[in-house]
C-alpha cells in the first residue's frame, strides 16, 4: 500500500520555517519553468525566424487560457487552506474533488473555444505571412495541453494548501528535462522509426510533457490527506460549489488577462520607436522576470500560510505571516536591485549584439531597478487578499494599474510631455506606484474588517 503524504500544519511552528519550506521549492520550480520556455525558443530558432516568431505569438494567445489555471491554483489554495485551518476534513475533501471536476469541465470548454476562435487571437497580434501560419499551427496543437495545465494547477493549489510545495517543483524539473529530449525527437524524428513533425513537434512536446505533469500531480494529490479518500461521484461539480470556486478563480484569472492586455499596450506604444525598442523591452523583461523569481516564490507561499491561519481564526498569526513576508521580500529586492543595475548591460549582451537593442533594454532595467521592491509589495498584497477570500480586489487593482494606469500614463509621458521611449518606462513606473498605493489602502481596509488590522489587532 502506498504511504500517504501527511499535510503540514501551517498554524503551528515558526512562520519563517514554513516560508522556507514553501518558497524555496516554488522558486526552483519557476526557474525550471522559465528554462522550459527557453528550450522551446532555442529549438524554434534552429528552424527559422518564422518559427520563432510563430512560437512567440502562439504562446501569447495561449497564455490567455493558462491564466485560468493560475486562477484555479490560487482559488483552490485559499478555499482548501481555510478548510484545513478549520480542521474541516470533509469540506476540504469535497471542495478538492469539486475543484478537479471543475477543471475538467472548464478544460473542455476552453479547448472548444480555442479551436473555434483561437485563430482570431493570432490574427490580432500578427500580420499575414509565414509566422502567422506557424503561430496558428502551434496554437491549434497546444490547445490539447489545456487539460494538463488546468488540472495540474488545480492539484497544485490543493497541495499547497496542505503545505506541499515540493510536488510541483519536481514536476516542473522533470518536464524541463523531458522537453530537452522530446523537442528534437518530435521535430526531427528517428530515421526509419519515427517521422519528424518539424515545427509542430515543439507544441507536441509540450502536450506530452504537460500531460505527464498532470498525471504526476494527480498521483500526488491522491497520496495527500485531502485527496486520498475522494470518491468518483464527488468529482462531478454542483452548481453551488462551481459558483464558490468560480468566485475565487475568476478575479485572479481576469487580472492576468488584464496583465496580458497591458503587455499589448506597451508593445503598441513602443512600436512607434521601431523594432529595436520592442526587442530591447522584450529582452529586458526576461531578465526582470529572473530577478523576480525569489520574491514570487515568497509571495505565493504567503497564500496557503495565511489561508490556513485565517481558517483557524488565528488572526495574529495571519498578521505575523504578512509582516514577515513583506520584510523578507523587500530585503531580497534591496539586495538584488544594485546587482541588476550593474549587470544590466552585460546581461543584455547575452541575448543580442545590437547596440540599440542593448541601449533600450538597459534604460528599461535601470528604471525597473527602482520598481522591483514595489512589485514585490504588490505581489504580497495580492496573495494576502486571496488568502482572505477577497480576490475581487486583485482584479480591480489590476484593472486600475495595468489597464487604465499603463494606457494613460504612458500616453501622458510620450505625447504631451515628449519623453520618447523613456516615457514608456516612466508611465509604467507611475502606474505601478499608484497601483501599490491603492493595493495598500485596500489591504488595510480588508484587514480591519477581517482580522482586526494589518499590523495590530483591535
Amino acid at each position: 500500500m502506498t504511504q500517504r503524504k501527511q499535510q503540514v500544519d501551517l498554524t503551528r511552528g515558526p512562520i519563517s520555517g514554513h516560508f522556507r519550506h514553501l518558497a524555496v521549492p516554488a522558486a526552483i520550480g519557476m526557474v525550471f519553468n522559465t528554462l522550459y520556455n527557453v528550450v522551446d525558443i532555442y529549438f524554434a530558432g534552429r528552424l527559422d525566424t518564422a518559427s520563432q516568431a510563430g512560437l512567440a505569438i502562439g504562446f501569447t494567445a495561449y497564455f490567455i487560457f493558462i491564466a485560468f489555471g493560475v486562477g484555479l491554483s490560487a482559488g483552490m489554495s485559499a478555499l482548501i487552506g481555510s478548510a484545513v485551518g478549520q480542521k474541516d476534513a470533509d469540506t476540504a475533501r469535497h471542495t478538492a474533488a469539486q475543484g478537479v471536476g471543475f477543471a475538467v469541465f472548464l478544460s473542455a470548454a476552453l479547448m472548444l473555444t480555442g479551436w473555434f476562435f483561437g485563430h482570431y487571437l493570432i490574427d490580432i497580434i500578427s500580420e499575414t505571412g509565414p509566422y502567422r501560419f506557424a503561430g496558428t499551427r502551434y496554437f491549434d496543437i497546444l490547445v490539447l495541453a489545456i487539460p494538463g495545465f488546468l488540472i495540474a494547477f488545480t492539484c497544485n493549489g490543493i497541495l499547497l494548501a496542505q503545505g506541499d510545495g515540493i510536488s510541483m517543483q519536481r514536476a516542473l524539473m522533470a518536464a524541463f528535462f523531458a522537453n530537452i529530449c522530446l523537442n528534437p525527437l518530435m521535430i526531427y524524428g528517428l530515421p526509419g522509426l519515427l517521422p519528424g513533425m518539424g515545427f509542430d513537434g515543439i507544441a507536441a512536446s509540450t502536450v506530452v510533457s504537460q500531460s505527464g505533469v498532470m498525471v504526476f500531480m494527480i498521483y500526488r494529490l491522491r497520496r495527500s490527506d485531502v485527496g486520498c479518500d475522494i470518491a468518483l461521484q464527488e468529482v462531478f461539480p454542483t452548481l453551488k460549489t462551481a459558483r464558490i470556486i468560480g468566485l475565487q478563480m475568476l478575479p485572479t484569472s481576469f487580472s492576468m488577462q488584464v496583465m496580458i492586455a497591458s503587455g499589448f499596450m506597451v508593445q503598441f506604444a513602443l512600436k512607434g520607436f521601431g523594432g529595436s525598442a520592442i526587442a530591447g523591452y522584450g529582452v529586458g523583461l526576461r531578465i526582470e522576470q529572473l530577478f523576480l523569481l525569489p520574491v514570487l516564490g515568497i509571495a505565493n507561499s504567503l497564500l496557503p500560510i495565511a489561508a490556513q491561519n485565517y481558517g483557524a481564526q488565528d488572526f495574529a498569526r495571519v498578521r505575523e505571516a504578512f509582516s514577515y513576508c513583506l520584510k523578507i521580500g523587500v530585503v531580497i529586492m534591496v539586495l538584488l536591485c544594485p546587482i541588476l543595475w550593474v549587470i544590466a548591460n552585460p546581461a543584455l549582451g547575452l541575448f543580442t549584439q545590437d547596440p540599440e537593442v542593448i541601449r533600450v533594454g538597459v534604460s528599461y532595467l535601470h528604471v525597473d531597478v527602482f520598481l522591483l521592491p514595489v512589485y514585490t509589495m504588490l505581489f504580497i498584497i495580492n496573495s494576502f487578499l486571496q488568502a482572505l477570500k477577497r480576490p475581487i480586489w486583485v482584479l480591480w487593482i489590476g484593472i486600475f494599474r495595468q489597464g487604465f494606469g499603463v494606457a494613460f500614463f504612458v500616453w501622458l509621458f510620450i505625447v504631451p510631455l515628449g519623453f520618447g521611449v523613456s516615457g514608456v518606462w516612466y508611465g509604467i513606473g507611475t502606474s505601478v506606484i499608484l497601483g501599490w498605493l491603492l493595493a495598500f489602502l485596500v489591504a488595510h481596509r480588508v484587514a480591519l474588517s477581517e482580522i482586526g488590522g494589518l499590523w495590530n489587532g483591535k
